[in-house]
């Protein structure tokens, strides 16, 4: 349809021949008069030739597939609308993805940050619990560490420091309320 004549028939002459015979043609005559300025456009929205070129096809797409469920009165208006309405969708789109990158991102940073918290929590609380242990009279402190942190049996402890089983026991059963109440003290003091 490169006809001189067809050239200079108006957009709205185009519009109703197109919806009178629904050539596609007369749409893609329509269309070449704005691809130009359609183009401008998307690359000032999206600033990126290939995704503008991309844009404006789906545009055309968009155009053939709506045309007839509009009124157009201007079409250059119209179609101008389009595209910008398109565009700004497909920033929406990139933003979102984008978003839930850094949302994804952001997840990953926080369970680091956790992990590295609980890290720092146990640590604080070991160095604690040794503090706290070397608090003990003597016979409480070794009983205990005998007991949990060397997983020796009450008679095993008995027969290493000549204990009865009955003080190995009580030693044992008091430090570790000692213990208890020693950290206790110490963990509101550290929120002080």
């Amino acid at each position: 349809m490169n006809n001189p004549d067809i050239q200079q028939l108006t957009d709205q002459e185009l519009l109703q021949r197109f919806k009178a015979d629904n050539n596609s043609e007369w749409i893609g005559v329509l269309f070449d008069r704005y691809a130009l300025l359609l183009l401008g456009m998307c690359m000032k929205y999206l600033k990126n030739e290939e995704d503008a070129r991309d844009a404006v096809q789906q545009i055309f797409l968009k155009v053939l597939s709506d045309i007839n469920k509009h009124e157009i009165q201007f079409f250059r208006a119209w179609i101008y609308q389009v595209s910008k309405n398109y565009c700004l969708m497909q920033l929406r789109q990139h933003h979102m993805k984008y978003k839930e990158e850094i949302t994804d991102r952001h997840g990953e940073l926080a369970a680091e940050q956790e992990e590295k918290g609980t890290y720092q929590e146990k640590d604080l609380l070991l160095t604690n619990m040794e503090q706290a242990l070397n608090l003990l009279n003597p016979e409480q402190k070794i009983c205990v560490d005998l007991f949990y942190l060397q997983k020796k049996s009450y008679q095993e402890i008995a027969d290493q420091t000549g204990f009865s089983l009955l003080q190995v026991k009580s030693y044992i059963q008091n430090g570790k309320r000692n213990l208890k109440l020693i950290l206790e003290k110490q963990q509101r003091a550290n929120k002080r």
